[in-house]
């Protein structure tokens, strides 16, 4: 009877914990008002979009997204984002020193406001990949927005803006 009554108590309890809702602490956890609107803000991002300028202290070489690229070479780039799967990608269109590159990415944005994203390279999940970039969003509008990375260079962060015009 003690093995039955004892089991019932632990059979109840373990019923109970799985069915509370989680509070692990964890600071990225978020309310669903919170979802929503961090949601609201990335679809703000679909659509296609170009960098139409790239800022930063010119006295640095700045070669960005590991694409052995110099950072003016993004400008004009297109971004395509998909925020409803959270893909993409970006098309670096060549000429003189820079290369012609169409790069997949995986994207996020956080509660933060951080832009993350990850490329994805063929055959590849992006759940499989753990490099990648993040950047402060700023100024996100239906028309453009600006990405800020910030550099670490001999001691020294570098902040870089690219500066995004929605093209359609």
């Amino acid at each position: 009877m003690k093995n039955l009554l004892l089991l019932g108590v632990l059979g109840t309890s373990l019923f109970l914990t799985s069915c509370k809702t989680a509070n692990t602490g964890d600071s990225n956890t978020v309310s669903a008002k919170e979802a929503q609107t961090r949601r609201a803000e990335a679809l703000k991002m679909k659509g296609t979009w170009e960098i139409t300028s790239v800022d930063y202290d010119k006295s640095f070489k700045i070669k960005p997204f590991d694409e052995g690229a110099d950072a003016q070479c993004f400008v004009g780039s297109q971004w395509n984002l998909i925020p409803n799967n959270y893909t993409g990608t970006y098309t670096i269109n060549g000429g003189g020193d820079c290369p012609t590159v169409t790069q997949p990415i995986s994207f996020e944005v956080t509660k933060f406001n951080e832009f993350k994203f990850k490329k994805v390279m063929t055959g590849e999940k992006a759940k499989n990949v753990t490099a990648g970039y993040v950047m402060e969003l700023q100024n996100l509008s239906q028309s453009n927005f600006t990405l800020v990375q910030n550099v670490n260079f001999e001691g020294k962060t570098i902040k870089v803006y690219y500066n995004f015009q929605k093209v359609q």
